[in-house]
């Protein structure tokens, strides 16, 4: 009977160490994806043309005549973040400017659908960066958009101070629509008036735990509890203090919240507690009947312009 506490400490020794080995696979196979930045570019290249054909031709041709510019700031922890920025198509009469946000393992190409929609169709100006550890930038891991965020604001003041416009929009898709959710709890200046996220989480908590039970047929204890913690240590943030959610319930600026019915990645769910989230301010809800995830511009191209448009005006008129 002496041996059993012996017996069972090593036993929960072992399912200690075990826990940690694979709470640090986890870690790196979602925070530290192998292909990532520049080496992925022409893939997104391609993937920003099959979203809406010609968008690289398009980029492409406004940079040939310096319309298109690069840019880069000191982003959050020191690292060097890249972004692009443009006039809106007729200048002396632009609407506001539109900071665009990728998603996971994107860059500033994939959503050039978005940028195009702002600037041609919507007359705003535009400015679209490289997310840390994504396209240009630098970044030692992928920030799931919890200190995206910090970013974000502060490509908010370069665009302030580039167009000198009053009104500003964030619009991010996926873990972009996460990020503009995210930094929709902090302070922000006047000008930033309005936020659109399409199909983002409601926290990294959700989210990984969902794909950890989708993917690999696993439960979140211990290993996303593991995993949580050794991103704690390394990076100084937890996937649970990583919300949406949380930062909603702080947000009262007004806010387009859309997702498709469909999406089996971030799940369709998680529209409903974001939005039950922001209680101050006003809000919107648009469902996109059928489309799966960041879809909802490729299937309904036009009702997508419509209500970003609509919403936009009415923000205008507050």
């Amino acid at each position: 009977m002496k041996r059993i506490p012996k017996l069972l400490a090593a036993f929960l020794a072992v399912c200690s160490l075990s826990s940690c080995a694979v709470g640090k696979y986890m870690c790196n196979f979602a925070l530290v994806p192998k292909v990532h930045g520049v080496e992925d570019i022409e893939r997104t290249r391609h993937k920003a043309d099959s979203l809406l054909p010609g968008s690289t031709a398009w980029y492409d041709g406004l940079k040939a005549q310096g319309i298109l510019k690069d840019t880069t700031i000191t982003g959050y922890r020191n690292f060097k973040v890249h972004g692009c920025y443009a006039p809106a198509k007729d200048p002396a009469t632009a609407q506001g400017t539109a900071i665009v946000v990728h998603g996971y393992g994107d860059n500033h190409f994939v959503f050039l659908y978005l940028v195009r929609m702002y600037r041609d169709d919507l007359n705003y100006n535009v400015l679209f960066p490289d997310l840390q550890y994504h396209g240009y930038s630098e970044g030692d891991h992928v920030q799931m958009g919890w200190y995206d965020r910090f970013d974000v604001s502060e490509w908010a003041k370069v665009a302030h101070d580039i167009f000198q416009d009053d009104f500003l929009v964030v619009h991010g898709v996926s873990m972009g629509a996460a990020t503009t959710m995210m930094m929709s709890g902090d302070p922000q200046p006047d000008y930033v008036k309005a936020y659109i996220e399409d199909c983002g989480y409601s926290s990294v908590w959700d989210q990984l735990a969902f794909n950890l039970k989708d993917s690999f047929h696993l439960p979140s204890f211990p290993v996303l509890n593991s995993a949580s913690t050794v991103c704690k240590r390394r990076y100084g943030w937890s996937f649970k203090e990583a919300s949406s959610v949380n930062q909603l319930a702080k947000c009262d600026r007004p806010m387009l919240f859309i997702h498709g019915d469909a999406d089996d990645f971030v799940p369709f769910s998680h529209l409903q507690k974001n939005y039950d989230a922001k209680t101050q301010g006003y809000k919107e809800m648009w469902v996109t009947p059928g489309a799966v995830h960041a879809n909802s511009f490729a299937k309904y191209p036009e009702e997508y312009k419509q209500h970003v448009a609509a919403f936009l005006d009415k923000v205008k008129k507050m």
